[in-house]
């Protein structure tokens, strides 16, 4: 049977592909980089996988030429990475020359490639001493990561056209502060707010210390899906609106419509809401999110949950549950191509003309092997459903895969390969996979 063509979409669609530093560089202990919460986190036993770490990753740092030339054979139109704010301000506040120049080398190499350079300023690598003094629950780190904004756009201005903030706060948030499976590795539950808050107004004045640096196009990259309650009973409706408010709202109403979504909410966040609102939701370019699955939520039981690798603590007013009767990829993550469009009809719906232009600046899934058909599959389906929602009115302007290379997968370590290039960790040799030479013909024979 002959494959389907896939659809084409419209001119000036943006095709990317995304990493982030901490995951991909490696070099950790070069140019002067300072240590970052990550770094401390992966050194405690027991946190990683297997007791990985990123010191080497894909060493990026040194094969930044061969990545980029991946890049430009691939044929996308833009790499989204990520600035490692240790690189570059290693206590925080004083400057790295040496670290800031890795990234200037890397954008001349991306802008002779012919791809558009479109750094994330903060990809959940606090550095080390920012951490020390309360990191996100602390209100400065939020003034803090407005100044490395600066620093960095002052170098990179010149080149970079299209910037994102801050990737993924919810993830952050709940990970880092929430339960600690992540970096920090705090268990604070809902005292983890104060993260959330002090993330958001971290963005809204990294927008302006870009557009006061002569930016053109600023978005955030926030973690979206639908949230589907269990039953229709009213304990798991009510579980899976908290839930949502919780992992969508939460971090999208402030920026889109400068209000949180519930003032019993906003009454638990720290300092003058009202006026950080106001810094929350400067006008953005773009609005990214990050897609990859939908969540089904009930009411809780009595013990804690165990979901996606996360174990999460008793006594939370709602609880994930397994969803059923669809595709899993290696992380266990049902594969739901038309939950894609759910989540941007919804947001069509509920934010109508507040919405800027919407990039989905990450979609991907984990799978092992170069010969990777189940990747191929999971991208086939997630751009014929996106070009769907396009053509139903979704105002959506470009597509990055997660990600370019395989990489330390956080908590996972290097047991999931979400890769479109395979690497080999012990020679750290790139291989494009199936999906790769896929994505490549698409790219110059299909999607354009």
């Amino acid at each position: 049977m002959t494959p389907r063509s896939l659809p084409r979409f419209p001119d000036g669609f943006l095709w990317g592909v995304s990493t982030s530093a901490h995951q991909i560089e490696g070099a950790v202990a070069e140019d002067g980089r300072g240590r970052s919460a990550w770094d401390d986190f992966t050194a405690v036993p027991g946190r990683i996988k297997d007791g990985a770490t990123a010191a080497v990753a894909c060493d990026h740092y040194h094969r930044y030429r061969e990545d980029v030339g991946l890049l430009r054979e691939l044929g996308v139109d833009a790499y989204r990475f990520s600035v490692a704010w240790p690189r570059v301000l290693p206590d925080g506040s004083v400057l790295n020359e040496a670290g800031l120049d890795f990234y200037d080398r890397l954008v001349d190499e991306l802008c002779a490639a012919g791809v558009r350079p479109v750094p994330t300023l903060f990809h959940w690598d606090t550095p080390a001493a920012v951490e020390a003094a309360g990191g996100w629950l602390a209100r400065d780190t939020a003034q803090r990561f407005a100044d490395y904004a600066a620093v960095v756009a002052e170098r990179l201005g010149d080149r970079v056209r299209q910037w994102i903030t801050i990737n993924e706060p919810a993830e952050l948030t709940l990970l880092g502060y929430g339960v600690g499976q992540h970096a920090p590795g705090k268990q604070l539950v809902f005292d983890a707010l104060p993260a959330a808050h002090h993330q958001l107004l971290g963005h809204g004045l990294a927008v302006r210390a870009l557009r006061a640096a002569g930016a053109e196009s600023v978005g955030i990259a926030n973690s979206h899906g639908p949230t589907w309650a269990a039953s229709e009973a009213p304990a798991d409706l009510e579980a899976a609106e908290l839930y949502d408010v919780l992992l969508n709202r939460l971090f999208a109403d402030p920026v889109l419509t400068g209000r949180y979504p519930d003032d019993d909410l906003a009454a638990l966040l720290p300092g003058p809401v009202a006026e950080d609102l106001k810094v929350i939701a400067e006008p953005l370019d773009f609005y990214g999110v990050n897609y990859y699955q939908p969540t089904m939520v009930g009411a809780p039981g009595p013990d804690g949950v165990e979901f996606s690798g996360v174990t999460l603590p008793p006594g939370l007013p709602f609880a994930p549950r397994e969803i059923e009767g669809y595709p899993r990829t290696d992380f266990g993550w049902p594969v739901v191509p038309e939950a894609l469009g759910e989540l941007l009809r919804g947001f069509r719906e509920r934010y109508g003309d507040a919405l800027p232009p919407l990039v989905i600046t990450e979609n991907g899934c984990s799978y092992g092997g170069v010969d990777d058909a189940e990747r191929i599959a999971y991208h086939d389906g997630h751009l014929r459903a996106l070009h769907a929602a396009m053509a139903e009115g979704a105002d959506v302007r470009g597509y990055f895969v997660w990600s370019l290379l395989d990489n330390f997968e956080w908590a996972e370590g290097y047991t999931q390969r979400f890769g479109l290039v395979h690497v080999d960790y012990d020679t750290l040799a790139r291989t494009p996979k199936a999906s790769y030479r896929w994505l490549r013909k698409a790219l110059a024979e299909e999607l354009r």
